[in-house]
């Protein structure tokens, strides 16, 4: 089973943990991305997702299909978090189930690689005294949403 979505709600690693594997799996990985309270020596307050809805899942789907189709994976669950997020709140959830630990270690890696070089998501940090979006990386206008 491979599955993807981006999502306004809250994200429960243990759900994702929960629909994976099978009785001939030995390795079941689980990677949880969140909100840190500081990047490059910034005290971060927040952080704030947008991202074109149909065009991410589109690719977050076509990179969940490729780390399946390179890697013996049994399941893989990919999901995304958009909107405002506070300090500490996941914003990324990758789930890899696998015969062997190696193969779900390097497909789970493929799949945050490939998420913080092709996905079609925008970053904005929330600081005191202002925000800014990472990677001098705007996001368009209207077209950018929070779904």
């Amino acid at each position: 089973m491979v599955d993807s979505f981006l999502t306004t709600a809250p994200l429960d690693p243990g759900s994702i943990l929960d629909r994976l594997g099978t009785p001939a799996d030995g390795a079941l990985l689980l990677f949880a991305g969140t909100v840190r309270d500081t990047n490059e020596g910034r005290r971060v307050e927040g952080m704030r997702y947008d991202a074109y809805g149909a065009m991410a899942e589109r690719v977050l789907r076509e990179i969940a299909d490729s780390a399946a189709g390179r890697w013996p994976v049994t399941d893989l669950v990919v999901a995304h978090r958009t909107g405002e997020l506070r300090i500490g709140e996941i914003s990324v959830v990758v789930g890899v189930a696998a015969p062997h630990r190696n193969e779900a270690f390097e497909a789970g890696r493929f799949v945050m690689e490939e998420i913080k070089s092709r996905l079609p998501i925008w970053k904005q940090e929330h600081y005191a005294e202002g925000s800014a979006w990472l990677d001098g990386r705007i996001p368009p206008v209207p077209e950018a949403t929070h779904e």
